[in-house]
């Protein structure tokens, strides 16, 4: 039988002048392919922050197994344009993930893991160029890559495919449902993207209009989403 990495019970989120979701149920079992999908501002991060232990819920709870302060998760955020001017290496910018890391003096060990995952994440070309002067998919598979470097058991993806192109955005995908098949990682892929959610994820949880519901990607009726879900486009209106 299956364990189940995070279990929310009637989880409820709610502010003075909102209702994020209310009654959320779910299970995460370990080694699945979650994606959190709605439009921006429906509460996607909110139920991030909530599992990750930044916000307390208005009701219900949250376990994570092993606890929160006993897993290990990396996370990956929305692309980010770093200047030509940032100055770290791709390989010492990877290296940051390394718990333990005191640059440049690397243990034989962390030194293992770094060159490891550089070859995962298909960088091995480039480990040596300014991350500043990189394309934008190599800036995000190092981001990629400095999350997985301590071999987490829970990966986070925070719109990290937002504003990135189309080839990248499944190259990245690529990259983690590889990795995920290898080590055996639970993925959780944050979206309002429902064609990507639907190629690379195994389990769905919608949070729309102050709702939640949850369960496999191939059960997800797409008759009953707004086109803004269907598309991934932006909705103006954001939290």
């Amino acid at each position: 039988m299956t364990e189940n990495i995070i279990t929310a019970h009637n989880l409820s989120v709610e502010f003075p002048d909102k209702v994020v979701f209310r009654d959320l149920n779910i299970e995460v079992p370990r080694g699945s392919f979650l994606s959190i999908v709605g439009d921006n501002g429906a509460g996607k991060t909110t139920f991030l922050r909530v599992v990750l232990g930044h916000l307390k819920p208005a009701g219900g709870d949250v376990t994570l197994n092993p606890s929160r302060k006993d897993i290990k998760i990396g996370y990956v955020p929305q692309f980010r344009n770093l200047t030509a001017e940032y100055p770290l290496s791709i390989k010492n910018f990877i290296a940051l993930g390394l718990t333990e890391s005191k640059l440049p003096w690397l243990t034989k060990n962390e030194k293992a893991k770094l060159a490891h995952i550089i070859e995962e994440t298909e960088l091995t070309k480039r480990f040596d160029a300014r991350l500043g002067t990189a394309s934008g998919g190599e800036k995000q598979k190092a981001y990629l890559a400095q999350a997985l470097v301590e071999q987490p058991d829970l990966l986070i993806l925070d719109e990290s495919t937002a504003s990135l192109d189309n080839v990248v955005k499944y190259e990245l995908l690529d990259l983690v449902t590889d990795y995920q098949r290898d080590h055996d990682v639970t993925v959780i892929f944050v979206t309002h993207d429902l064609p990507l959610a639907q190629k690379y994820a195994t389990d769905y949880l919608l949070i729309q209009n102050g709702h939640a519901v949850n369960g496999k990607i191939k059960d997800l009726d797409l008759t009953k989403l707004k086109m803004a879900d269907l598309t991934g486009e932006v909705n103006s209106e954001v939290m």
